[in-house]
């Protein structure tokens, strides 16, 4: 006799039950057949599935353009995004931070000036100690509103494709919030660098990451100096950046690149350095960026096998410029492209076919996901991805509050420091995992549970501020709604729909569905 089919109660609850049901969201989900290839209306279930996999999380809106435009027409529109238009609330959250309404070099320089002003002002230990918890406090402050804006992006942003990847390249190109002064900088490395080029051509924002003090900072490269090397930035460049591991490159080719980054650095202070008559022609500087040719090597150098013919600064671009077009980038772009789109192990002759797009395109970001969004193994590959801490905490808010403003990240932000996550939160250059065994524990589950229950009651506190309190609680979401029916209770499985149907209340029914293993994977 078979297992007993999978079943939801309020016994549920018990964390031990909860951890077996739950993990059977861990097992791997079976292909549906491949979504729609022509411009003709989808079928509901197809426009859901792709639309749930282009976004962060299908919600009635994006369903609606899916449907109504035809796959081909939505994927097209997703990667050649036009301006974002978020509801007024959400602009006017974002339009009110801090590092909305200062630019970088006033807020960067302003706080580094009162973190000197804590050291050298404060002569009583109690005053000293009270004026350093306050920097930290604002410094907190100012990662914290960059880590709300992203998330509000991401729920409400209708171009979802160039918001995903903006967080693909984010942990790609990592840098930690909680090092130096890059509180005060992530906002605007993931503004200024990332958002900019996230659909564009690899080539540029490789560039735009070199030039921005967040990354120089995280990775030291303003204390590589010639006859002092750091190689911290020129290892990372080569080995997470561009080429990958085992792609041919030498510890000699580490050295050389740290040679070539030697001068790359920021500096707040107003005023250029006393500079050497032959050198002041080489002297860059662009709001917080510098390259100071007093700290440069000028020694001949040779970068994978052949000679870098400039100088200066200018070395610095032949070098990214032979980075992001080596075979081996594009092979190692497209193959993690295609583990955070599809699958853990993604089919290699895919991974060729998008590498081949991104050399023959220079690295056109978009062509490159277009090989791989319209190609049959996607069509064929809805379920195989297992969603990891931030893709599950969107995905479920999305689909329960559709596109009504939430007037509090702060519950998202805690859930995904909770689950091992946080935005801007990875200490180590590598950035978070892309693979299932990396979020799939016991644990990962139960706080999944939790969530949808938090979620599906409407106890979540997404819509409590810290001014007065309306008298009215908002009602918890209503998730058995028109987009349920048309569309995603055709993507349930029986033993899903089974525990729908045993839910003894409609909060409960609501946590059921987003804790169902359908809804952990994409």
């Amino acid at each position: 006799m078979g297992s007993p089919p999978f079943r939801w109660t309020s016994s549920a609850l018990v964390p031990s039950l909860v951890v077996a049901l739950l993990l059977s969201a861990c097992a791997h989900q079976d292909p549906t057949k491949p979504l729609a290839a022509s411009s003709t209306r989808p079928a509901p279930a197809d426009a859901y599935q792709f639309a749930n996999r282009l976004t962060w999380g299908a919600n009635l809106a994006a369903f609606d353009q899916a449907e109504a435009k035809g796959l081909p027409g939505y994927l097209a529109q997703q990667l050649r995004p036009g301006p974002a238009t978020l509801p007024p609330a959400v602009q006017q959250q974002i339009a009110a931070m801090t590092i909305s309404q200062q630019p970088l070099v006033q807020l960067a320089t302003d706080m580094e000036k009162r973190q000197k002003d804590v050291n050298a002002t404060f002569a009583n230990d109690d005053d000293k100690k009270a004026a350093q918890q306050a920097y930290q406090q604002e410094m907190n402050r100012l990662g914290r509103e960059a880590a709300t804006r992203h998330l509000l992006r991401a729920l409400y942003s209708p171009n979802q494709v160039q918001e995903q990847m903006t967080w693909f390249w984010l942990n790609h190109f990592n840098v930690h919030l909680y090092k130096a002064n890059l509180r005060a900088l992530v906002g605007d490395y993931e503004d200024s660098a990332i958002r900019p080029h996230a659909l564009g051509k690899f080539r540029d924002l490789l560039g735009a990451v070199a030039h921005h003090p967040a990354m120089l900072r995280y990775l030291d490269n303003e204390q590589n100096a010639a006859g002092s090397i750091n190689e911290n930035y020129a290892r990372e460049l080569m080995e997470l950046h561009t080429l990958g591991v085992g792609s041919g490159y030498s510890q000699q080719d580490v050295q050389e690149m740290a040679r070539i980054l030697t001068g790359v650095g920021y500096s707040f202070n107003p005023d250029a350095p006393k500079l050497r008559k032959e050198l002041q022609a080489d002297y860059v500087r662009n709001g917080l960026f510098e390259f100071n040719p007093n700290r440069h090597d000028y020694g001949p150098k040779t970068l994978l096998g052949q000679p870098i013919h400039s100088r200066g600064l200018a070395e610095m671009d032949e070098a990214l410029d032979r980075l992001a077009r080596h075979p081996a980038t594009a092979h190692f772009i497209s193959r993690k492209l295609a583990q955070y789109w599809l699958s853990d192990n993604p089919p290699p002759a895919l991974v060729e076919r998008m590498a081949q797009s991104f050399l023959h395109s220079d690295g056109d970001i978009a062509v490159t996901l277009n090989t791989l969004l319209s190609s049959p193994e996607f069509a064929q590959g809805a379920g195989q991805k297992f969603k990891d801490p931030m893709h599950y905490v969107v995905s479920a808010v999305r689909l329960a509050y559709d596109d009504k403003p939430i007037l509090n990240v702060g519950p998202m932000l805690n859930w995904l420091n909770r689950m091992g996550e946080p935005l801007y939160g990875h200490q180590t250059p590598d950035g978070y995992a892309l693979d299932t065994g990396a979020w799939a524990s016991p644990g990962q589950m139960a706080t999944r549970f939790e969530i949808a229950k938090a979620i599906g009651s409407g106890n979540a506190g997404l819509f409590k501020t810290d001014g007065p309190q309306p008298l009215e609680k908002p009602a918890f979401p209503q998730l058995a709604n028109a987009l349920y029916y048309r569309a995603v209770a055709q993507t349930l499985g029986v033993n899903t729909q089974q525990a729908l149907a045993q839910a003894t209340s409609p909060q409960e029914w609501n946590s059921f569905l987003l804790s169902s293993p359908e809804l952990m994977h994409r």
